[in-house]
């Protein structure tokens, strides 16, 4: 756990004696954020069970007597653990759950009058919906999520699930309105604490955003160029994989420009190294392999068989 000022154990037993104060607060937020800046490497499974285990314990101190400032911080912790949590399941393939989840935390995010909660509430939507081939039910869905947070980082990603859409929707110039848009309030706001939080936007995850439309629409040298950037930002000096998800989904796209010039065992292999990833975004990773499988499948029913056999046994669920 990050150094919050008090160890795990002290802020346990602070919480199970509704010992709430100034420092018990303080350090709740710094273990909140600290599992949301753990999203991108972290086991899911185990950072699910740790986020329920936490957002049960914000629920149970909701019922004790809190100031109004007191409850107001305790209902936005636990709006961004919902949100956390419903990430992770959607990660997982429980989209029943993660939409649950996701409800939730949108009325704990209005209860507490968290414009940020309710558009990351919106963005999840955007995301489910993108990832299961809805492309129409995202761009209502992210505009409303614009319009309750206009002024947040996730209204950027907003933008992004947008452009993503159109890309997939054929509407070239609507995706580079989006882009421009989402550029725009990028370049207004202030450069994150904490960028590894997977609930802020910096420019390193909008160029991610941005690789997946230009790849989409075949401007594969922008493409080309975020996907070897991504990956290059998201490895420590030491070559430790800092956002496996992000690399998996550059190398799918160095995959998909390799094929339509058509190197197909580059291809293939780039999307073997993609597919064997530890960490996933199991939706995610499925739709920009199909992309790939569909970019493969041009050269006939051969070609990157061992990418195509891989990929069948993920969509199985093996």
């Amino acid at each position: 756990m990050v150094n919050t000022g008090m160890d795990t154990l002290e802020l346990l037993r602070r919480v199970r004696a509704s010992a709430i104060d100034t420092s018990t607060i303080d350090a709740l937020n710094i273990t909140v954020e600290q599992l949301c800046c753990d999203y991108a490497h972290a086991d899911a499974r185990e950072l699910m069970a740790t986020g329920k285990e936490w957002l049960g314990k914000m629920t149970e101190l909701l019922n004790n007597r809190l100031t109004l400032s007191q409850h107001r911080e305790i209902l936005t912790k636990a709006g961004m653990l919902a949100l956390l949590v419903g990430c992770l399941e959607y990660d997982l393939g429980d989209a029943r759950s993660a939409e649950a989840t996701r409800h939730m935390a949108l009325e704990l995010g209005k209860e507490a009058e968290e414009s940020g909660i309710v558009g990351w509430a919106h963005e999840m939507l955007a995301w489910f919906h993108l990832t299961a081939g809805n492309y129409r039910a995202v761009i209502p869905v992210a505009e409303s999520g614009a319009l309750a947070a206009p002024s947040h980082s996730v209204a950027v990603q907003l933008y992004g699930q947008q452009a993503k859409a159109f890309a997939r929707m054929g509407k070239v110039e609507e995706v580079h309105k989006a882009l421009d848009s989402g550029s725009a309030l990028l370049d207004r706001l202030p450069y994150p604490d904490r960028p590894e939080n997977h609930f802020v936007v910096d420019p390193d995850k909008w160029d991610f955003y941005a690789m997946d439309t230009y790849r989409i629409v075949g401007e594969d040298r922008l493409a080309q160029r975020n996907a070897e950037e991504v990956i290059r930002r998201s490895v420590s000096p030491e070559g430790v994989p800092l956002a496996p998800m992000r690399i998996a989904e550059a190398q799918l796209t160095l995959g998909v420009i390799a094929a339509r010039r058509g190197d197909v065992d580059e291809a293939a292999s780039l999307g073997i190294q993609a597919l064997q990833n530890g960490r996933q975004s199991r939706p995610s990773l499925l739709m920009v392999s199909s992309e790939l499988e569909q970019e493969l499948q041009t050269y006939g029913a051969s070609a990157g068989g061992d990418f195509r056999e891989l990929f069948a046994e993920i969509k199985r669920g093996q």
